[in-house]
């Protein structure tokens, strides 16, 4: 038990780290909350104006908001599924013994290293509808007579994005699975196995149900990341065609950036936080149930 100097030393210590942790993040969120209930357009008026909720009763009929949020569900619950899915079979690849395994580890994780802007750029070529690899692959092999314009059609591009993501972040999923396969004893699959088991019943009844706190875990990560993409769909289709890709970021990037609302702009930043901690929130509960 602590006594209350060695408490008052530890906080002192620590300090410095909480201070400049509100100063990085707690100030700006409240500064938000604070400029939502004010009407302040660099467009149309210098000084602020106290509105209340207005801000917040001009989301509710705001179409432009309600697409971007149902992109961002779209996207965020594709991508995610996807890169578990897939994360969880290189995972179950890379836990076995071969030969080169190492090296197998490290080229797996080569997509994740990249910066976002630069894979998102590479993308954007790839699926270009004059010049891009997989059109040209397509025609190739007889699957196309002319190049789809895989950007420039709303569900396409999408796809474009999913597939994009799924490239990039799969293997941060499969690095954390891999890490929970690895803790799980090689006594519990012979004893397992000696009962009768099958491969894939000590998958269901073994593997699964240990590594269940690891998926989360990695669920937790990809869900925050996913919902707040950016640079990504900033790089490759900038929220088009006609809006079909755009993000909640990149509505709040434009309402702020382009059109100088910054009071609208606070007010979506609010709603998007609230949304994230809602999420997380879910996530964390069922995240204490597995590890009761």
């Amino acid at each position: 038990m602590l006594n209350k100097r060695e408490q008052f030393t530890g906080w002192l210590l620590l300090f410095p780290a909480l201070f400049i942790l509100g100063l990085v993040f707690i100030y700006p969120i409240a500064r938000a909350f604070w400029l939502s209930w004010f009407a302040e357009n660099l467009g149309t008026q210098l000084e602020p104006v106290f509105t209340g909720l207005g801000n917040y009763q001009r989301m509710l009929g705001d179409g432009r908001f309600w697409q971007s949020l149902w992109n961002t569900s779209v996207f965020t619950m594709a991508s995610v599924t996807l890169e578990l899915l897939l994360g969880l079979g290189i995972a179950l690849v890379l836990n076995k013994t071969f030969f080169g395994r190492g090296v197998v580890r490290t080229i797996a994780i080569i997509p994740w290293a990249l910066p976002t802007a630069v894979m998102g750029l590479a993308w954007a070529w790839i699926f270009n509808d004059q010049y891009g690899v997989v059109n040209d692959i397509l025609i190739r092999l007889g699957l196309l007579d002319t190049g789809i314009n895989w950007l420039g059609t709303p569900t396409l591009a999408m796809v474009a994005l999913i597939v994009a993501d799924v490239w990039k972040t799969t293997p941060f999923i499969s690095i954390i699975l891999l890490a929970g396969l690895q803790s799980i004893s090689e006594d519990l699959y012979e004893a397992h196995k000696m009962d009768g088991a099958s491969p894939w019943q000590s998958f269901w009844q073994i593997t699964l149900p240990l590594l269940m706190p690891q998926i989360l875990i990695a669920l937790l990560f990809r869900f925050a990341q996913s919902f707040g993409v950016f640079d990504l769909v900033q790089v490759m289709t900038g929220g088009g065609p006609a809006g079909s890709t755009e993000t909640v970021s990149i509505y709040i990037y434009s309402t702020v950036m382009r059109y100088l609302d910054f009071g609208y702009g606070a007010a979506l930043v609010v709603v998007t936080f609230l949304l994230l901690i809602l999420a997380v929130a879910i996530i964390s509960v069922m995240l204490k149930r597995v590890r009761a």
